[in-house]
Order: structure tokens, then sequence, then C-alpha cells
């Protein structure tokens, strides 16, 4: 593991700098209250990883670099089988908590190298690999993509 990387078993530290993300619900790591609240440095300490695909919402291959969801939700102690993914414009969706590691999911916080604004889609955004598998070329999984993310419910 990486010096200031962040195990599962380890407790979660308070974010140094503003939350991008809190997680509620079925979870037993938490850092604030009955929550795990992260900053852009905590999500990044998690491990970056990247892809390259296509989406309905940007023109051509857009490379989008974050947090795998299965491992942050790993981190968090997450029981259950489904999330709440809650929007700064309190867009909310239910999503599959075994579409994370079967899709290989992440939590995005780059977009083609550069942090997501909120104005586009950012700070944080849930992306799937649309290219890697047909069925994700659809509304269900479209729908699950949810941008400006704030609050994850763990159910």
């Amino acid at each position: 593991m990486l010096a200031g990387s962040v195990a599962a078993a380890d407790p979660l530290p308070i974010p140094d700098g503003p939350p991008l993300l809190t997680i509620e619900g079925n979870i037993s790591n938490t850092n604030v209250g009955d929550t795990a609240q992260f900053d852009r440095a905590m999500l990044e300490s998690i491990g970056m990883v990247s892809f390259t695909t296509t989406t309905p919402w940007f023109t051509g291959e857009t490379t989008f670099e974050g947090v795998p969801m299965a491992k942050l939700l790993d981190l968090v102690g997450a029981e259950g089988t489904r999330i709440e993914a809650v929007a700064l414009n309190d867009y909310r969706t239910e999503v599959p908590i075994a579409d994370f590691a079967k899709y290989g999911t992440i939590l995005a916080l780059k977009r083609d190298g550069a942090y997501m604004p909120i104005r586009d889609k950012g700070p944080l955004f849930i992306v799937y690999d649309y290219d890697s598998a047909s069925e994700l070329q659809s509304q269900d999984f479209y729908s699950r993509s949810v941008w400006q993310l704030a609050r994850i419910v763990v159910k």
C-alpha cells in the first residue's frame, strides 16, 4: 500500500478540504457522525483508475479518471444491495451495488485530464465504460450515471 492511502480496515481521516461526497446508510466505517465524508485528496488517495469511452453527453471518446465504486464502498464497509445516488440538484436514482464490480464503474473526478467543475457535470460523476458491453448503452445505465453527485445512501 502506498503511503497516505487508505485501507478498508483503517479508520477514515476527517476531510481537510471541503467534503465533495457524503456516504451514509448501511456503512460501518465513518468519520463524521454516522457518515463517511470525503474531500478530493481523500478520494484520490483510494487509488485512481481511468478508461476511455463514448457517452451520450459528450462528442467522441472521453477519458474519465476516478475511484472504483466497488473499492469506495468496501472502504466504508457498505452492507447492502443498492445505493441511492443523490446529485447536488437533488436528482436521485437507485443503482445496484453489483453493477460496480461487474462493470468496473468509477466515481469520476476528471474528464480528459481535468477536474470537472459543477457547471460541467462535476465535481463527481458515476460513470460506466459504456463501450465495454452493449447492455450499458441503454437508458437503464445512463440514468444510473449521476453527475454532480453529492451523496450516496447505502441500502
